[in-house]
């Protein structure tokens, strides 16, 4: 408890140096018991260094300063505008969680234990740490297989005790959460401790590396034969927990426009390739990449795009999937009506708004955006935009469409650094069209008879078997019936067995048919 403690008063007094406490005193009007401790504790000669920036900017600062785990809080933030709001989004997107490397010694120590001394000798080459994070840092080195070829890769290392140390600071930034929610009753409706708790739970698993490699792996599947992407491969014979071997990325970063034009690299041709495959992999898929800022994309000579950094990963279920692509096809043939309908169609919208009116607001989005350039059009904040007025219609927030609206920004972001007059709109326009005429067309209703007609096909070794049981079913109700009908006279008797009969022909007619449809099939 004390530790808890310690570390909540460290970050108040961090808090408090870069003045960020005011802003959040200006917003939410603690009780002046609050005020007066905010004061206290935020005392420092050096706050006007910090009045030239904004609260965004002070708060990324603040949990920069304050260690791995806050680093982690401001990231995850960045992807919930709903809770902190669409300007402090903006600036904890810029939060980099670049730290000191630890010793490469202790690294090594981490793979002998962690992979075992016979993959350990087959390491060689071991360099420097080439990248150093809040979690885990990266070094190059060379593996031999057992043909004895060596190949080049990069190998992820978590940081020593790192799970110790999330867990400490995680376990404090809660108690924070609910003091703060226990004494400030409108910090409520931002669900704190929920927050603090679904932190949790993905710190732990960004902290098996096993889940990382899993998502290369499984987007790599998916993006196999996309034109112009690629996922490296895992090794994953040396690969564990703490360590993560993947196939090394030869080309150029994706933020070094003077390196890429001076190979000749297409810049208008990999910012089309770059939105055309984020919305393959999230439509298309329903699984895409949750980080592709430029640190994480790289070009190769064949003008390939390759991605690195599989810990934020983003998922879509079909239905969600349909959404999107109907939402946004849908603003771009300017058919508002339409759009209305899927969010009604999909119990986004609860039934008892006016769909008239939501029509009417969806109109306000997508209008004025139709008047504009094509280099000042946003997918991404046009989802934003329509979170923002769904709310007020009470639809409930899908933490994964604002993680998608959120890459969909950064993805349009480096886009258009490396083309600006890129134009969103019409790039999509073919992804989207072709996806929807995939589900909505013949070809798909075919396929999904087909699937329902095979399913019945593979029932069909049980049906001799269901009908045994069936007719001792019915044998076992009938002389139940018989039993019953003993007090009554003979005729009645011979017609309710009659009718009985007739029920039981009627039932095997119906199997019957479904034997000679898939028999025809």
């Amino acid at each position: 408890m004390l530790s808890n403690l310690l570390i909540i008063f460290k970050t108040f007094r961090t808090l408090g140096k870069t003045d960020t406490l005011r802003f959040f005193e200006e917003i939410y009007n603690p009780p002046i018991l609050i005020k007066v401790f905010f004061k206290v504790i935020g005392f420092s000669f050096f706050k006007k260094k910090y009045s030239r920036l904004s609260p965004g900017e002070r708060l990324t600062d603040a949990l920069s300063k304050l260690g791995p785990a806050f680093i982690k809080l401001g990231q995850f933030l960045a992807t919930r505008p709903d809770v902190v709001g669409e300007k402090f989004a903006k600036e904890l997107q810029k939060l980099q969680d670049e730290m000191e490397p630890f010793d490469t010694e202790i690294a090594k120590k981490t793979l002998l234990n962690e992979l075992g001394e016979n993959k350990f000798k087959k390491i060689s080459d071991f360099s420097n740490p080439v990248a150093a994070a809040s979690i885990a840092q990266v070094h190059f080195a060379k593996i031999t297989h057992d043909d004895g070829k060596k190949i080049i890769v990069a190998i992820k290392i978590l940081r020593p005790n790192i799970e110790k140390i999330f867990h400490k600071e995680l376990k404090a930034l809660r108690l924070l959460a609910w003091i703060i929610e226990s004494l400030i009753k409108k910090t409520r409706r931002l669900k704190l401790v929920e927050v603090m708790d679904l932190l949790k739970e993905m710190s732990t698993i960004e902290m098996d590396l096993r889940y990382e490699a899993a998502a290369a792996s499984e987007l790599r599947k998916n993006t196999i034969n996309d034109e112009g992407f690629k996922v490296p491969l895992v090794y994953w014979e040396f690969t564990n927990q703490r360590v993560l071997t993947i196939e090394k990325v030869e080309g150029v970063s994706i933020k070094d426009k003077d390196l890429l034009i001076k190979n000749n690299i297409d810049l208008k041709k990999i910012s089309k390739l770059l939105i055309q495959n984020f919305l393959r992999q999230a439509v298309g898929d329903g699984y895409f990449h949750g980080d592709m800022h430029q640190g994480n994309l790289f070009v190769d000579k064949k003008q390939n795009i390759i991605a690195v950094d599989f810990g934020i990963m983003g998922r879509l279920d079909e239905a969600n999937r349909r959404y999107l692509a109907e939402i946004l096809y849908g603003f771009i043939q300017r058919d508002y009506e339409k759009v209305a309908k899927v969010h009604f169609i999909a119990g986004l919208v609860p039934k008892d708004q006016s769909i008239e009116n939501f029509t009417h607001a969806l109109r306000t989005i997508g209008e004025p955006i139709f008047g504009l350039s094509a280099k000042n059009i946003s997918a991404g904040k046009l989802l934003a935009r329509l979170f923002e007025v769904t709310e007020k219609f009470n639809m409930s927030t899908q933490p994964q469409l604002l993680l998608l609206q959120k890459t969909m920004v950064v993805v349009e972001g480096v886009a258009r650094s490396l083309d600006e007059d890129a134009n969103i709109w019409e790039i999509s326009k073919p992804i989207l069209e072709g996806w929807l005429n995939k589900e909505i067309g013949p070809k798909n209703r075919f396929d999904k008879v087909i699937k329902t007609t095979s399913e019945l096909i593979d029932k069909l070794p049980e049906l001799p078997d269901m009908i045994d049981k069936m007719n001792k079913t019915m044998t076992l109700l009938n002389s139940i019936n018989m039993m019953n009908f003993q007090n009554q006279d003979h005729q009645n008797i011979n017609r309710n067995s009659k009718n009985f009969m007739n029920k039981n022909y009627i039932i095997y007619g119906l199997i019957l048919a479904i034997i000679i449809l898939i028999a025809v099939r």
